[in-house]
């Protein structure tokens, strides 16, 4: 199906079909999310990438020009909030996403980074970054947007993360 996918810019239409998405796989509505990445975008804030195939939206990925959490805040680019719905997942499509990102990305950066969730939900896209070359920092892991300290405590949410980066050649 990777063959009909196209990966474009976000349009207005598009925060109504994604928020959709999100609530057919049983998620909450992200509307607001969306709109604020839309105006962010028209304000040269953010860029977001949404995949299509055969007219349905399959996904998305978001490019800060520069980190705003973590151990490259401020310094690179990020890749943040990569979703490909459950029915588009297994297709390549989250791999054509990451290399239209990563493209546009190295036109402005030797370097892209990202953050990753750990908990298993976030595992296929774990598996993922590890594939495209991705490696941890070496910082260790993050909660709430801290480095986490040996023997803390934290919950297993989003809120735990690990960060990447890739040198482009």
């Amino acid at each position: 199906m990777k063959g009909n996918a196209i990966i474009r810019k976000m349009i207005e239409s598009d925060i109504q079909h994604l928020s959709q998405g999100f609530i057919n796989q049983g998620w909450p509505s992200r509307e607001e999310i969306l709109i604020r990445y839309f105006e962010e975008q028209e304000s040269g804030e953010r860029e977001v990438l949404v995949a299509e195939v055969e007219g349905a939206v399959a996904g998305y990925i978001t490019i800060l020009p520069s980190a705003k959490h973590g151990p490259f805040a401020e310094v690179y680019p990020e890749l943040s909030d990569f979703n490909v719905f459950e029915t588009f997942q297994n297709q390549g499509i989250g791999n054509l996403l990451m290399e239209e990102a990563e493209k546009r990305v190295k036109l402005v950066s030797d370097k892209v980074t990202l953050g990753v969730g750990l908990h298993s939900g976030y595992g296929p896209a774990q598996r993922l970054y590890i594939k495209r070359g991705y490696i941890p920092d070496g910082s260790g892991v993050w909660y709430r947007n801290q480095p986490l300290e040996m023997n803390a405590t934290s919950q297993n949410n989003d809120d735990l993360v690990l960060y990447l980066s890739k040198e482009f050649e």
